[in-house]
């Protein structure tokens, strides 16, 4: 499974994901350029921005929830 398709997985079941997230889960360096292949691929991808413990600023990944 590839790390797009491993992402989307997570997405859909209703998870959000940081970079951090997708590094340590999927071994993925480049989560904006997976997440933007799938948005080009239509999926409705939801982006927040969200404060870190150490104050840095990182892209949270959502979507809604699919059964």
């Amino acid at each position: 499974m590839t790390q797009s398709h491993q992402i989307l997985a997570a997405l859909k079941a209703g998870q959000h994901i940081t970079p951090i997230d997708a590094l340590n889960r999927f071994g993925c360096l480049r989560l904006g350029a997976r997440v933007y292949d799938l948005k080009q691929a239509g999926h409705k991808i939801h982006t927040a921005r969200v404060e870190t413990p150490s104050g840095a600023f990182v892209a949270s990944y959502s979507m809604e929830p699919q059964a």
